[in-house]
């Protein structure tokens, strides 16, 4: 049933923004401080790990509309389980970045971060077109190293989701000094609309950046992969 796969989508994307952002929130992530870069890194690429192991036989364990395009473009989804697909991912997103603000809020936890683990463009001195460019960069190199291990062609047996974490993983370690790394529209839709209900509009201003770059990624990635697939 679809329900089960939306719903598994739904807690995926959760769980992704609660341990990632989340980690974001509590460490930090400054230049000056190496430890919270890989801290956060690892944090989401093992997310990808748990959710990977859990709710990967039931939605294929996407929890990210980048990579949820991918695969449509690559053949593995029908439209209207994508648009359900991206539909729980941002309501997954939503639900983490509304836990982490009461965890931290009521909590009286400060947030390092300053935006409830939001995406920003100040690494690459608020350029818009640095931080497409990096997106999209990043999100090619995650959609192919995802539809790569996940190729019905190419059997990488139980070794696919370790695989997918640590790509997540590697993109972070560059990608977080500049735009602290979205890959995925989802993720960082939630924390900025949740950032913005509490008076922090400042990531919305970028936003779209985050939404555009990753898709555009993702659409290449398909295009590139299935062009060497053949």
């Amino acid at each position: 049933m679809e329900i089960k796969k939306y719903i598994a989508e739904f807690i995926g994307t959760m769980v992704l923004v609660i341990l990632g952002c989340g980690t974001a929130m509590l460490v930090g992530c400054d230049a000056e401080d190496g430890c919270g870069y890989i801290l956060t890194a690892f944090a989401f690429g093992m997310s990808i790990v748990c959710m990977a192991y859990s709710i990967g036989n039931i939605s294929g364990c996407h929890i990210n509309p980048a990579v949820s395009l991918g695969v449509l473009l690559n053949g593995g989804m029908s439209v209207k389980d994508f648009v359900g697909y991206v539909v729980a991912q941002c309501l997954g997103a939503l639900a983490g970045a509304g836990i982490l603000a009461a965890i931290f809020i009521l909590g009286n936890v400060p947030d390092m971060t300053g935006g409830f683990g939001t995406n920003g463009l100040t690494g690459v001195n608020d350029s818009a077109i640095a931080g497409l460019i990096v997106e999209v960069v990043l999100t090619f190199i995650f959609v192919t190293a995802i539809l790569g291990v996940t190729s019905s062609k190419f059997s990488h047996g139980s070794f696919a989701g370790l695989v997918i974490g640590f790509t997540l993983f590697g993109v972070h370690i560059l990608g977080i000094g500049l735009t602290g790394t979205s890959v995925n529209p989802a993720r960082s839709f939630g924390p900025a609309i949740v950032a913005a209900c509490t008076g922090d509009m400042a990531a919305l201003g970028s936003l779209w950046v985050f939404i555009v770059g990753p898709l555009v990624g993702a659409a290449l990635a398909a295009v590139v992969y299935k062009a060497l697939e053949k």
